[in-house]
């Protein structure tokens, strides 16, 4: 890993969190994701499952972890499963965890080996009512691949058809969704190498540089600061490719009198920033360019001053268009007859902001979380507006991070740079 090591007393929690919630007489197992192929002899870069890090902070493949609380031997209630170190595929692969050096991460004294546990295991399952399997319960999953937690399931209960099986999913949409302190200043420093990346960048920006260019010196700025990389495949989106969402190319020019949309964040100790920022190519906006801006960061803050606890994303997202109508309609995007004769259930601000507001964020950008349960003091999100204009040829969005508080929220990128008149002195310089 890049990073400098987390404390390990955020796993500690989090497994504590998860087992206060788990039922009398029961056990819970985790596996790490696959290695996943590629083409020919090579695979995917290996990523870690979400949940298993956010109990161990192991991001070694082969991973396991056991829960099993109500175990009479204490040594047993938390259990640490690792691949052998093996002598010859260290040569060709690298080192892999020493039990000290699992222990110092997680915080879990028991460790065993993977090619052992199978045996020991058993023992355990036969004294347990309820066994705790994960799957991924993320209302944005869009894959069907039978990934290990599948099949995993499936041979489970294959061995073992008598018990009651239960979701650690469930538990884990609640939990992971409220983050505590510690993760929060994981997350802050993910953040604060995104703010400086963002400085550099108002540096280098400038007509004649190419996208690409951009996203280069995006990566460099990350590695550069300890980030483990980018947390998702930085938008760069100069001129009328920034109405496109999730514009991937990056390989345009930019061009003098265009705006340029940069969506890109850190990944710092497994935990994501997510900013956008919409910048002028030349340096400084022109005044119709200036008046949308505002307008999207009117939005933003105009959503900030709402997310707290007890409003859901649904009613939130509501408010924010309701907003966004007003405004829209200032602007000279909307007329009175466009909102009078607007379908309820596709308003005219549809037409230019269409996508949500807000998201969760941590461990994965797109985190776990409730869109319809009351918000609670904990969560983060992200705050998003955006504005595109397909008669303009022009896309702003404006994100910044939020961590809920009791009364409101804590802006996590307060720092970093947002107005008309911030952005056009740090590119003047």
């Amino acid at each position: 890993m890049k990073y400098l090591p987390l404390n390990s007393e955020i796993f500690i929690q989090n497994r504590k969190r998860f087992v206060e919630r788990m039922e009398k007489n029961s056990i819970a197992i985790f596996n790490s994701n696959d290695e996943l192929p590629t083409n020919g002899d090579a695979i995917h870069k290996f990523k870690q499952n979400s949940d298993l890090f956010w109990l161990t902070g192991i991001e070694q493949e082969e991973t396991m972890l056991v829960l099993f609380p109500d175990n009479s031997d204490a040594k047993y209630r938390e259990v640490l499963v690792l691949t052998r170190p093996n002598e010859l595929k260290e040569k060709w692969d690298g080192h892999r965890l020493r039990i000290q050096e699992a222990t110092a991460i997680s915080g879990i004294t028991t460790i065993v080996w993977v090619d052992s546990i199978e045996v020991v295991l058993q023992g355990w399952i036969h004294l347990c009512d309820n066994i705790y399997l994960n799957t991924n319960e993320n209302d944005r999953k869009a894959s069907w691949v039978p990934v290990r937690d599948y099949r995993y399931a499936e041979l489970m209960k294959q061995r073992y058809p008598l018990h009651t099986y239960k979701r650690s999913a469930k538990i884990l949409k609640e939990l992971r969704a409220i983050k505590t302190a510690l993760e929060v200043e994981v997350l802050q420093r993910a953040m604060d190498i995104t703010d400086t990346t963002f400085r550099r960048l108002l540096q280098f920006i400038r007509p004649g540089v190419m996208e690409y260019e951009i996203e280069a010196e995006i990566l460099h700025s990350f590695l550069s600061q300890r980030a483990t990389g980018q947390a998702y495949g930085s938008i760069i989106a100069s001129g009328d490719n920034a109405r496109i969402l999730h514009y991937v190319e990056n390989n345009q020019e930019c061009k003098e009198g265009d705006l340029i949309l940069m969506d890109f964040g850190a990944e710092y100790g497994g935990y994501c920033a997510d900013l956008t920022r919409t910048v002028p190519v030349s340096g400084k906006f022109g005044r119709r360019q200036k008046t949308v801006y505002n307008a999207c960061l009117h939005l933003h803050q105009y959503a900030a001053s709402i997310l707290k606890p007890g409003i859901s994303i649904v009613d939130y997202t509501d408010k924010v268009g309701d907003e966004a109508t007003v405004v829209f309609q200032k602007i000279g995007l909307l007329k009175k007859s466009d909102i009078k004769n607007e379908d309820p259930a596709n308003r005219a601000y549809r037409k230019y902001l269409y996508h949500g507001i807000s998201h969760h964020l941590g461990i994965d950008v797109h985190d776990l979380g409730t869109r319809t349960e009351p918000i609670k003091a904990g969560m983060v999100f992200t705050i998003e507006p955006g504005i595109y204009i397909e008669e303009e040829k022009m896309g702003i969005r404006i994100e910044n991070n939020f961590w809920i508080t009791r009364n409101g929220n804590k802006d996590l990128m307060k720092n970093i740079p947002i107005t008309v008149e911030d952005i056009e002195a740090l590119m003047k310089k």
